[in-house]
């Protein structure tokens, strides 16, 4: 018996060309990625005598939340709903600018005087014919939490953008507690929509507080997922410098998979771990392993796990099953790596050329 691929050839023609219906909104931090190339030159400050560098051009690009928006946009989809605050600055209107390549709408895109667009911005030295070395990066962001009025202005805008769109991807990704976008409020506020509306689609993935969305899809890396687990078990989390084990990451996942969670856990050139949660028949499902696939040559993994955020997205929308929008997101990241010094997308037109038939398999991590 031939086996089934977890993706065929036309099942990816059909959700491509389902993409540019999608209707997607996105909650979380918004930034200015800001790129200086300077001039190879050195010249000296004559009130400091230290060198001052001087810039030749300025790039900008939406960052965070942005590669997310970036990579929807890449792949056709029609219509995006971020939902977040910046300042109401200058690195402000850049990143308002910036955004207009994409099928934005912008209501939802609040201003807050008080608050500094959050930026980086990266000088990078040439050192060679179209190579480039980052020096040190400057951040600017708020380092506090959004002011009661303003937060009570995002959750209206999330109350609003959650009836308006197909489904919500949650980008969680500020270190500090209470800082970001998506606190305390905001959290409990997506988890009572998403109670009201079980069938909205909404996916959430947070660099450290995935324990703490108790409804909707879950996507991390292995780190992660495991440290989810061991915050919803009480249980110490591992160091975020160590790499979990097989059979911890294991673990966490049958636990999920007890809970009757939805949960996509990326693992590099393995792939992805599907856990979808309960059957039907109210059975649980087996995890399931999308195989990654393999790329030769030098790779570039920065922005990877946001290409394949908006690929699952965008498939689950278009009526994918979770196995199939997992290979579609292990294809678009194949791509998206292969595209060095950038933060890589994968369009439609790539998508179709990479295409290969790959054939899931049961994950076992416990397998040697």
């Amino acid at each position: 018996m031939t086996a089934i691929p977890c993706l065929t050839h036309q099942r990816l023609e059909q959700l491509l060309a389902a993409f540019p219906q999608r209707r997607i909104a996105l909650i979380g931090d918004l930034f200015l990625d800001r790129y200086l190339e300077l001039l190879d030159v050195h010249e000296l400050s004559i009130e400091t005598g230290l060198e001052a560098f001087q810039v030749a051009s300025i790039r900008n690009a939406p960052g965070a939340l942005g590669t997310v928006m970036n990579n929807l946009a890449a792949l056709g989809v029609g219509w995006l709903i971020p939902v977040t605050v910046i300042g109401d600055d200058g690195h402000g209107y850049d990143l308002r600018r910036s955004l207009n390549a994409m099928p934005v709408d912008d209501t939802y895109l609040l201003s807050d005087p008080e608050r500094m667009t959050p930026t980086y911005t990266k000088p990078l030295r040439p050192v060679g014919a179209g190579v480039w070395t980052e020096l040190n990066r400057l951040d600017v962001r708020t380092r506090a939490p959004l002011s009661p009025a303003t937060c009570e202005r995002l959750r209206a805008s999330l109350r609003q953008a959650w009836a308006e769109c197909e489904g919500m991807i949650v980008m969680d990704q500020v270190a500090e507690p209470g800082c970001g976008v998506v606190n305390d409020e905001i959290r409990a506020e997506l988890m009572e929509l998403a109670a009201a509306d079980p069938g909205k689609l909404l996916i959430a993935d947070s660099r450290g507080c995935l324990h703490r969305f108790e409804r909707g899809a879950l996507k991390g890396n292995r780190a992660e997922i495991v440290r989810a687990d061991a915050a919803l078990a009480g249980a110490a989390p591992p160091s975020p410098a160590e790499d979990p084990s097989d059979d911890d990451l294991s673990a966490a996942l049958e636990r999920f998979r007890a809970l009757g969670r939805s949960v996509f856990c990326t693992d590099g050139e393995r792939g992805i771990h599907v856990v979808t949660g309960l059957a039907s028949d109210g059975s649980n499902e087996p995890i399931r392993l999308a195989p990654g696939r393999r790329v030769d040559g030098p790779v570039d993994i920065v922005g990877a796990g946001d290409t394949v955020t908006a690929a699952l997205t965008a498939a689950l929308l278009s009526g994918a099953d979770p196995l199939e929008a997992a290979a579609l997101a292990n294809l678009a990241a194949s791509i998206s790596v292969q595209k060095l010094g950038e933060t890589g997308v994968a369009t439609p037109a790539e998508l179709r050329e990479s295409w290969i038939p790959v054939e899931p398999t049961i994950s076992n991590l416990s397998q040697k």
